[in-house]
């Protein structure tokens, strides 16, 4: 007894399991990020809203280890 459209052979039983992803390094900030980025944030003048979009842009950024003054450049470019 076959069921209609049914002319494909069986699936195997086990399918090789994906290869694991590999882990980032570390996603946190280092104090000397974090004591850096402040220090970036208190001379950049900039109002409320840009102040905390432009903060997230650059936490972004560091957590994927560019340094503070590599990712405000990116993130000016990145505005053009």
């Amino acid at each position: 007894m076959s069921s209609y459209g049914d002319d494909s052979p069986p699936a195997p039983a086990s399918a090789p399991a994906p290869a694991p992803k590999q882990k980032r390094a570390s996603t946190k900030m280092t104090d000397k990020q974090k004591a850096d980025l402040n220090k970036h944030m208190k001379k950049s003048g900039l109002t409320g809203s840009e102040a905390k979009s432009h903060r997230m842009k650059m936490i972004t950024r560091m957590r994927k280890g560019m340094t503070i003054q590599k990712a405000h450049n990116d993130i000016k470019k990145s505005q053009k």
